[in-house]
Formats: C-alpha cells, structure tokens, sequence
C-alpha cells in the first residue's frame, strides 16, 4: 500500500505526460533540447533519523532545528548534472531568476524546458517574462503531482546519502555536505542515479 494525494487527477496527469512532457523529454533524449525539473528544497538543520535493528535504543545528538538550508535546483533529466541558487533566508522570485539566468548561461547552446511546479514565486509576471526574455519554456506540472517530477527523488537521495543517521557539528558542515552531494550527481552518483531517476514516471488509475 503507498499513498496517493487525494486531490490529483489522474487523467489531467496522463494527458500532461503526453502531451507536454514525454515530447520535450523525447527530444533530450536525441540531443535536441535541455529539460530540467526544479524545486525548492528546505533542508533543517537537525536530525535526519534512519532506521536499524538493534537491542539498544540509539540516540544521534541534534541541533534545534531553527537553521534551513534552502536549495532551488535544476536537474538536468539526461545528463543528471544539478545547477543551485542556494542561501539561508528564503526562496522567492529572484531566486528563480538567478536560477534561470545561471542556467542560460551555462546551457546557452539548445532550446531550453523547466518543468515546475505552481508555487505562487514560479508563476509570477517576473519569472515568466525572464524566461521569455532567454527564450526558455516553463512547463508547469498539475496540481498535486510530485509523482511527475524527477527532482523529488533527488530530493530523497540526498537526505539518504549525506543526512540520514549523520551529526553534523556545524551548519556550515551541513551545507558542506549537501552541497558536495549535489556537485557530484553527474559524476560519482550517477550510476545510481542512472537507476533511481529513471524516466519512468507513476501512473495512477482514475476511479
């Protein structure tokens, strides 16, 4: 048994699969286009627990959790590589357009696809008009569909490979270590990320 969101719409997430995404990520695939799914992830500076048998209880010392590390990536669905705007205050439309002017910058040699999803900062007049300025398309997913997006599995790697079970003495150590994860998806991890980040996405049936 695995939940669903009960607001999602199956049949709006199938037509968007084909229809919008699968023709964008069909022309990565040959080489034609980028396509990067972004998100913003909010990384507390705390215990992440992770799970383990043992006759003793354990116990993994901890910050308060009142530090957020904020993260809003764009990962590349072919060549896994990951491009940040990160800080420690808050994402919001400028940051999206530092992303996206980092991105153009770096990619400036094909068409370009953001899949994203409707946070009120991505879908601004600000953000729409900097992408029409570098001619990079946003493509916006349904609501409540974090089964169409690659970067929440990212999201998930992340926190199992450098945070899970893991004391970090200092925030900056804490930053260090996600930052060092990131860097290196398109390198060290890519042979798993080549298995978990599959272009295989959830389907679910209307009832």
């Amino acid at each position: 048994m695995a939940p669903i969101l009960a607001k999602a719409k199956p049949e709006v997430q199938e037509q968007f699969l084909a229809e919008e995404l699968n023709p964008v990520l069909e022309e990565a695939k040959h080489g034609k286009r980028h396509v990067f799914f972004v998100d913003a992830s909010h990384f507390v500076f705390a215990a992440f627990l992770g799970s383990l048998w043992c006759f003793t209880r354990i116990f993994l010392p901890t910050e308060s959790g009142r530090q957020r590390y904020h993260v809003l990536g764009a990962f590349n669905a072919i060549s896994h590589e990951v491009v940040t705007i990160t800080n420690t205050a808050y994402i919001n439309s400028q940051s999206v357009v530092d992303l996206l002017t980092k991105l153009r910058a770096q990619f400036s040699e094909l068409p370009m696809t953001l899949v994203l999803d409707n946070a009120v900062y991505q879908r601004c007049a600000l953000v729409r008009d900097t992408a029409a300025e570098f001619t990079i398309q946003l493509l916006f997913l349904p609501p409540y569909s974090p089964n169409l997006t690659l970067i929440e599995r990212l999201e998930k790697f992340v926190k199992a490979q450098c945070l899970h079970s893991v004391y970090h003495e200092t925030f900056a150590a804490f930053k260090q270590a996600m930052d060092d994860c990131l860097t290196k998806t398109a390198t060290d991890y890519k042979p798993q990320l080549d298995t978990l980040l599959t272009l295989n996405f959830q389907h679910f049936k209307a009832s």
